[in-house]
């Protein structure tokens, strides 16, 4: 029981974790490069515990970004949520690629939630793209290997499983 809530608690904290990383001030000229930190965490849970981070998950991670983002209540709920359905689904295949194979398929699905972003955006608001729209999926591209290595060195040390 202690395991669980132990394991339940470290699960939690990375979460809170990446959404401080995703809303903390950057500069304009580097605000463009931040990578998508939720998506990140949110991805390696669902490919290392499939069972117990999933979509409902995500739909809460989703609505707590979308509250300190102050955008329209539910968009990135409704993606990370699609970000989680397809990568809860393909766990498996994600498992046995390697670090390098596994940040094309995280560069994938984040063009995958920011072209839903803009989309409802553009649908909801008319807002336009703007200059660099897509440069974080380049970075969090890059960071996916650190970031993986990292949850797994804690999943291991906490022995979650």
């Amino acid at each position: 029981m202690r395991n669980e809530i132990a394991g339940l608690l470290t699960i939690i904290v990375t979460f809170i974790c990446a959404l401080v990383l995703q809303i903390i001030p950057l500069p304009a000229q580097f605000d463009v490069f931040r990578p998508d930190w939720v998506l990140a965490c949110l991805v390696y849970w669902c490919i290392a515990l499939p069972f117990r981070v999933n979509i409902v998950s995500a739909f809460v991670v989703g609505l707590l970004l979308d509250l300190l983002l102050g955008s329209i209540l539910g968009v990135r709920s409704l993606t990370l949520s699609l970000v989680a359905y397809v990568a809860v689904i393909n766990y498996t295949r994600m498992r046995n690629l390697s670090l390098w194979q596994q940040a094309i398929g995280i560069g994938l699905l984040t063009l995958l939630s920011k072209v839903i972003v803009f989309w409802i955006e553009y649908v909801l608001n008319g807002v336009h793209l703007p200059h660099g729209y897509f440069y974080s999926v380049v970075t969090t591209m890059i960071i996916w290997p650190w970031v993986y290595l990292f949850l797994r060195k804690l999943r291991r040390r906490f022995r979650l499983e």
